[in-house]
């Protein structure tokens, strides 16, 4: 073979040159349409304005639990914000440990969510925040009990009427959830490689995880996993193409129907977000799935209809990685003591005369 004359290499190394970074190009301006990167502050609530205070007094309640019937189970048990937000079980463990009946979604950047829970039945986080507390199968309280175990600790009465200024009887069920509200909407996660990279950052993603965004994209992944969050941003069958074995989706979760009674709604649930995916194992609404390989994997075959090579996994997940942004820090907050009139804890497990196992 004759040498090529060393002008035409130059040549044809900036026509190839030309030609990847035409392809990169085309890539970043499709990812910038189709994605936005997390801000660094939660959009403004003119229905709960955030403040300081309220921020502070959220966390406190976030991390309090004598919010549950118990005095064992926090917001923060199920949804911990020093591991992606999530707690890395199944299905959480609840009130005398019941075990939930679906997996716990993460708390970060869920402000961003069209809606709260798998089946979006809460509208917000204030109205998520009150489910859990009164849920039998998880922290087990009433508005009632929760509001006296409040009204008990005197350092909880001043914190509320710093945030909820000029109210004749702010220690309210809803004013505790609104607190909550506002800490939760600051646990965001900014900063992600693949943010930096939709901002015009080429060299913010490594040439594995642009190809794995690509395939990402031109796969149909990008159909439903869209905007700030790479999901959470509408409701989708699960199960497009192909249904899911049993065992990933249970046949007695029927997902959103349970809210809207509406046949064309069986096995439909809210698009998860994958910000932060590769910290918040198990996946999907049954928890069943460990491995993330495995995960996309299964995407490809019952949502679009295509197995997808192990390489082509590979690189879906690589990106994937690149979705991890910077983690809030929290500083865990002390909590007021309890009072004489603080209601003592249920300890009692059904069936067991209160003596466990």
């Amino acid at each position: 073979m004759r040498n090529i004359p060393l002008n035409l290499a130059l040549i044809l190394l900036v026509i190839a040159a030309a030609g990847a970074s035409h392809a990169e190009d085309d890539t970043m301006k499709q990812a910038a349409a189709l994605f936005k990167p997390i801000p660094a502050a939660a959009p403004e609530d003119k229905e709960n304005p955030v403040t300081p205070e309220k921020t502070e007094l959220g966390k406190m309640l976030y991390f309090d639990p004598r919010l549950s019937a118990s005095d064992l189970i926090s917001c923060n048990t199920c949804h911990n914000v020093g591991t992606g937000g999530v707690d890395l079980q199944e299905t959480s463990i609840g009130h005398a440990w019941q075990k939930g009946p679906r997996n716990a979604p993460t708390v970060l950047n869920s402000v961003f969510n069209i809606a709260q829970f798998w089946d979006g039945r809460a509208r917000d986080l204030a109205e998520q925040a009150k489910g859990p507390m009164q849920a039998t199968v998880e922290m087990s309280n009433t508005p009632e009990r929760v509001v006296a175990t409040l009204k008990s600790m005197p350092a909880y009465a001043d914190y509320f009427k710093k945030s909820f200024p000029g109210e004749a009887d702010p220690v309210t069920f809803d004013n505790a959830v609104k607190a909550i509200e506002a800490f939760e909407s600051a646990l965001l996660t900014p900063d992600s490689p693949f943010d930096r990279y939709i901002g015009g950052d080429v060299s913010a993603l490594t040439e594995s995880r642009k190809e794995g965004l690509a395939l990402f994209i031109n796969k149909g992944c990008a159909g439903c996993h869209n905007g700030v969050n790479v999901g959470g941003g509408g409701y989708f069958p699960f199960g497009l193409v192909e249904k899911p074995t049993d065992e990933v989706r249970p046949p007695g979760d029927k997902g959103r129907f349970a809210v809207t009674k509406t046949k064309s709604d069986e096995y439909v649930y809210k698009v998860p977000t994958l910000r932060n995916i590769t910290l918040t194992t198990p996946y999907f609404h049954s928890g069943k799935v460990w491995d993330l390989k495995e995960a996309v994997a299964i995407m490809g075959s019952v949502q679009l209809g295509m197995k997808l090579t192990d390489g082509e996994v590979d690189r879906i997940v690589d990106f994937l990685g690149a979705l991890t942004g910077e983690q809030p820090e929290v500083v865990y907050p002390i909590l007021p003591p309890n009072g004489p009139d603080t209601p003592r804890p249920v300890l009692d497990i059904p069936g067991t005369n209160g003596k466990g196992n």
